[in-house]
């Protein structure tokens, strides 16, 4: 026999305000991480993401993508990541997030590593 929700319907509406308040939240969450990044660094600011699969001097380091392609980074004065967390990501194989602009000589400038 089905459980009739008309039978309980405080908890019935218990649990559908709490599941649309979790939903909710996650949705914002969500949206201020996708947001925040862009709204930091502005218009000309371009993502990528894939994995490091090694780092040079001064942090510069290789991003291959999904694709297979590999793409260079210049980590200068204005990239917020630290040695720590990209060797982190290297060595664990993680996703990481890339925010960045096109520089002089189409060199490509990371503003922001996660």
């Amino acid at each position: 026999m089905p459980f009739p929700l008309s039978i309980f319907p405080r908890i019935t509406a218990a649990l559908l305000v709490l599941l649309l308040i979790g939903s909710l939240s996650l949705a914002c969450i969500g949206g201020t991480a996708l947001l925040v990044p862009m709204l930091r660094h502005g218009d000309s600011m371009e993502h990528a993401d894939g994995k490091i699969v090694s780092i040079g001097p001064g942090m510069n380091f290789v991003l291959e993508t999904s694709t297979g392609q590999r793409v260079y980074f210049q980590c200068g004065e204005a990239c917020r990541a630290s040695l720590g967390h990209m060797q982190r990501h290297m060595r664990e194989h993680a996703n990481t997030d890339v925010y960045y602009m096109e520089g002089p000589n189409k060199s490509l400038l990371a503003l922001d590593v996660d």
